[in-house]
């Protein structure tokens, strides 16, 4: 029997017929922040980043924490809550398909606490324009879509942008290329830790490099 995986994501939420094994929603209040049930994904971007983890690594348990309103909005201080407390809940590796334009210090304190934790951060990085937080933390790995990629497959971009790229093609609406790809980087790191539950930050890191089936970034031929 393998061991334990926990897999944190903070999202949209996921849908009944997806399992999970716990689940908490954040969203503002007047005082501030509040904590309670999950409500319906109405996005479905939560759902399509949980089936490309969950496609990955069916063994892990998934636990997720629920930051965006049905307009797709969410703020620094929600994702900061949902990172501690997928922390305190023991999750090994966290995915984090959003980016926020600003740096904001409850955010960058969350990351910079669940990095300590030995918690790996995988967030989203467009793969053109100005970068996005968490991705541009230091320390925590940019992952974006690489249309190249198979859903097996993950390139090394090593580029300024992101560090990876993964699969974009799924089976669930509410889908976007770094996001998508994100999820499906996260499932590869799953599957992996599956395999070698000891392995450091370092060494999974590592290992992505040396089995990305593309280095670099794509050349597009010219007209």
């Amino acid at each position: 029997m393998r061991p334990d995986l926990r897999i944190g994501i903070v999202d949209s939420g996921y849908t009944p017929s997806q399992g999970v094994a716990a689940a908490q929603r954040f969203w503002l209040v007047e005082a501030g922040l509040a904590q309670g049930d999950v409500e319906p994904d109405s996005l479905g971007h939560g759902s399509a980043v949980l089936a490309a983890i969950a496609q990955r690594a069916p063994e892990a348990e998934l636990y997720v924490a629920q930051v965006f309103d049905g307009r797709g909005v969410t703020s620094a201080l929600q994702v900061a809550a949902g990172i501690d407390w997928l922390v305190n809940c023991g999750v090994r590796v966290i995915n984090l398909s959003l980016g926020l334009r600003h740096d904001r210090e409850a955010l960058r304190l969350a990351c910079a606490a669940a990095q300590a934790s030995g918690v790996l951060l995988c967030a989203s990085s467009p793969a053109q324009g100005a970068g996005v937080f968490p991705a541009s933390y230091p320390g925590v790995v940019r992952v974006t879509g690489d249309a190249r990629c198979g859903p097996q497959q993950w390139s090394w971009l090593n580029s300024a942008q992101a560090d990876f790229g993964a699969c974009v093609r799924g089976d669930r609406p509410g889908q976007s290329g770094a996001s998508l790809g994100c999820a499906a980087l996260c499932g590869h790191i799953a599957e992996r830790l599956l395999q070698a539950p000891e392995a450091s930050n370092e060494a999974v890191l590592r290992w992505l490099v040396e089995h990305a089936s593309y280095r670099g970034i794509e050349r597009r031929a010219g007209p």
